[in-house]
């Protein structure tokens, strides 16, 4: 049974700003990275499905989750909130949709801010 739906966000990885040379006469000058890298994107469903089909984890636990829309899955209470993060990280890392550098978060969702 879903009892809590739980919001799947990657943190995309903070760039390191580069440095490049503006003129011989002027020193390294720090470039700064364009837009904001710790911006939360909701995972996409194709993703979270991936990893809910068990299949590659033979984890019993995981069997209580759904995907259910981009960046929403619904889990049993018995599935460890951590446990599953890493678990889905190292899955998403392996099929090369989460890189180095950029983290997974899930977090359970509040009854306040479903939809």
């Amino acid at each position: 049974m879903f009892l809590r739906k739980l919001r799947v966000q990657k943190l995309a990885a903070q760039e390191q700003p580069t440095e490049q040379a503006q003129s011989p006469d002027r020193a390294m000058q720090r470039v700064p990275v364009q837009g904001d890298p710790t911006q939360l994107q909701d995972c996409p469903i194709h993703w979270i499905d991936t990893f809910a089909m068990r299949n590659f984890t033979n984890d019993a636990v995981f069997d209580d989750t759904l995907p259910v829309e981009d960046g929403v899955m619904e889990a049993g209470h018995r599935v460890p909130l951590e446990r599953l993060r890493v678990a889905m990280e190292d899955w998403l890392r392996r099929k090369g949709f989460v890189k180095t550098g950029e983290e997974l978060r899930v977090t359970e969702i509040s009854r306040t801010e479903e939809k």
